[in-house]
């Protein structure tokens, strides 16, 4: 499942207001529902039991309009012996006739009539229209529906609504519970329709309802109330724990052992939520990459417990320094990335130095020193309104590797020579295997001479890139490159191949052969068959194993010495040469000359260059060189040399071979194959092919 980049972490936010209201509208809902269910139980049940109620009153009703006056007053008179409150009234609502306190619902004592509302049920609703506006009229109609019988409420006690359910039986608490009251008389209305003349019959009723059937109502009604609210707060309730689970798993998820609650993906989430406010479009950002140089030398001296309570103090120092709305987390081992508000890149300079410099200070048995990478967002870049923070942190990175070597404290900037840098690396990545499939790499030749006679002793081959669109590219701007991605090991393949190929070439041609060095690459010296390797390659070209020096940089002896050796005395016992290049470039070891057995060494260029040299010691160094290399049996090299002067000190020294502009500068092969000429008759004691 391909993921998008942006929301890549993006984290579930915790919604608490639209659970809530959801729950809320569904517990009104099931309230709703109760009361509708009651409501029309209670229709129901009304109904049925008035039935009885309603046909004897239609009768009685259709007895009075079609009887004489005599019957009529004969039958108000049995309701009113009956105790029964009535009342007849005519299609305005006037009240002709009536017994007892008129109770029900519709009617006015102050004006002794039934509302309009209450006559526009009794009538029939008629329409018409106007013929000369074409307008609908209403109009109450003067004869009333035939067998419209239909009930009404009493007005002091209704029984037609859920509320008058619920206060009845309150106000009759005592009735109801009373062990000898078996039922209680609810009144109601029964209005019936005259339709001969246009009158309506209303009479009073009573009806008799249960109390224990009424208690087990109130007691279902205010269960369901009870589940209701009970079912509502379990919903709030998993709604609080929802939101506190989500806020534990995101501690869960921020937790880390240096900076509790920031590591990297905290500082992910709120860096992109702090660079994606619009209040702060108009701010300046930098992104830090603040690294503990030497953070491992300190766990390999004392302990990563030890370290990392260190690695706490420079946190807290850090998060001391830092404003409202800053960053600070723990991503890599000694990796911490932070978030300034600043200014521009003056103030970044000037803060992350007064923070450097509060660090240094902590106490500690090691010199503390810090690197930051820093990247500015600034509001004119747009990379903010993607807050792409892996991106950007990135960019911060780069800017820190570029004084990666420095192991002092130093603070770098994010600017475009770093980005043609990651450019070019990225184009000659890219373009490398082609460049071998293509043969686009040319094997340059740096001749050796004997500063004595003056004679070709030897060379050392040095790549160069041929390309169609650049021209030739230097090897000090790809070989880096090449050494860092791992392809140099290629590189060591191509040249020593190309080398025996020429060497062969040379030979099959008469010409005056010498040995040629090549460079092999430290990371090569890892693999057990590199002897075998290059064995085969000058095999497969057919040239002498003697012809073939094989050069080894000082700094690859401090590797694994056991593998170093095993593969020297390989390819010795084949007949290659060994070499040591650039001697006394950093940290020569005594026991590397003590325990390799070596053929060649070579004195690094820095030993002959540099205007503040004191040149009396120099002298002393590189004549003990020379005499310790020649005590050791093994022949000496000096590279750089330039001038006549140094030559003439070199020859007196007994130095072998000189190799620098003094006497040639790398030249391509069809150069160096005049160099070594071609003879009329092939030396004898020449390699033979």
């Amino acid at each position: 499942m391909k993921i998008n980049e942006k929301d890549k972490y993006k984290l579930p936010k915790s919604r608490v207001v639209g659970p809530v209201i959801a729950y809320t509208l569904v517990f009104l809902i099931i309230l709703g529902t109760i009361y509708a269910v009651v409501s029309i139980l209670e229709d129901y049940v009304f109904n049925v039991r008035s039935e009885s109620d309603m046909a004897e009153i239609k009768a009685l009703g259709i007895l009075y309009d079609t009887g004489s006056e005599k019957q009529r007053e004969e039958i108000l008179d049995r309701l009113t012996e009956q105790g029964r409150a009535y009342l007849v009234a005519d299609k305005d609502g006037r009240i002709l006739r009536s017994n007892g306190k008129i109770t029900c619902e519709g009617y006015d004592p102050s004006e002794d009539q039934i509302s309009d509302a209450a006559m526009m049920e009794f009538f029939e609703e008629t329409k018409e229209i106007d013929a000369e506006t074409n307008e609908n009229l209403i109009r109450i109609g003067i004869d009333v529906k035939a067998n419209n019988t239909f009930r009404l409420d009493d007005s002091e006690q209704r029984i037609s609504s859920f509320g008058f359910l619920v206060r009845l039986g309150l106000d009759n608490a005592d009735t109801l519970v009373d062990e000898n009251a078996t039922q209680m008389m609810v009144p109601y209305w029964i209005a019936t329709g005259l339709v001969d003349s246009s009158q309506v019959l209303i009479v009073r009723n009573e009806l008799p309802i249960n109390g224990k059937d009424y208690l087990y109502l109130i007691a279902g009604v205010v269960l369901s109330i009870i589940l209701a609210v009970f079912l509502f707060v379990i919903m709030i309730i998993s709604v609080i724990r929802n939101l506190h689970a989500n806020r534990k798993m995101k501690k869960i998820m921020f937790r880390d052992n240096i900076a509790p609650g920031r590591n990297w993906l905290w500082y992910v989430v709120h860096g992109r939520e702090i660079l994606l406010k619009r209040r702060n479009a108009a701010k300046t950002y930098a992104i830090v990459e603040l690294v503990f140089i030497k953070y491992r030398n300190y766990v390999l001296c004392h302990s990563v417990k030890e370290a990392e309570e260190l690695l706490r103090k420079v946190a807290e120092v850090i998060t001391s320094k830092l404003g409202k709305g800053e960053l600070c987390a723990h991503s890599t081992s000694s990796g911490l990335p932070l978030l300034l508000e600043v200014k521009g890149e003056n103030d970044a300079r000037e803060r992350l130095e007064d923070m450097i410099r509060y660090l240094e200070e902590i106490p500690s048995p090691h010199t503390l020193s810090f690197r930051a990478g820093v990247y500015l967002v600034t509001p004119s870049k747009e990379d903010k309104f993607d807050a792409d923070i892996d991106l950007l942190y990135n960019n911060a990175c780069a800017a820190g590797l570029s004084i990666a070597d420095n192991p002092d404290s130093g603070i770098a900037f994010f600017d475009d020579k770093l980005v043609e840098q990651e450019k070019w690396i990225d184009t000659i990545s890219e373009r490398q295997q082609g460049a071998i499939d293509n043969e686009e790499f040319l094997v340059y030749y740096q001749p050796k001479y004997d500063p004595r006679t003056d004679e070709l002793m030897g060379a050392e081959a040095l790549v160069r890139w041929n390309t169609s669109d650049m021209g030739l590219i230097p090897p000090y701007r790809f070989i880096p490159v090449f050494e860092n991605n791992g392809f140099i090991t290629k590189i060591d393949h191509y040249m020593v191949s190309h080398v025996a190929r020429d060497q062969k070439k040379w030979l099959g041609e008469g010409r005056k052969c010498v040995p040629v060095s090549v460079n092999i690459s430290r990371a090569h010296f890892s693999e057990d068959d590199l002897a075998d390797q290059i064995c085969s390659l000058v095999d497969k070209e057919g040239a002498p194993h003697e012809l073939i020096e094989i050069e080894l940089t000082e700094s690859a002896f401090f590797d694994d010495k056991n593998a170093m050796l095993n593969t020297i005395n390989k390819l010795k016992s084949h007949g290659f040469l060994i070499s040591m290049d650039d001697f006394g470039s950093g940290y020569s070891s005594l026991n590397s000359l003590k325990d390799m057995p070596l053929d060649i060494l070579k004195l690094d260029a820095g030993f002959f260059r540099g205007e503040n040299t004191d040149q009396s010691r120099t002298e002393i160094v590189v004549s003990e060189a020379i005499r310790l290399a020649k005590s050791l049996n093994m022949k000496t090299v000096a590279e750089g040399v330039e001038d006549k002067a140094q030559v003439d000190f070199l020859a007196s020294e007994g130095c072998d071979m000189i190799q620098g502009y003094y006497y040639a500068k790398p030249m391509p092969k069809e150069e160096f194959e005049q160099r070594i000429g071609a003879v009329s008759e092939i030396d004898e004691t020449a390699p033979q092919v």
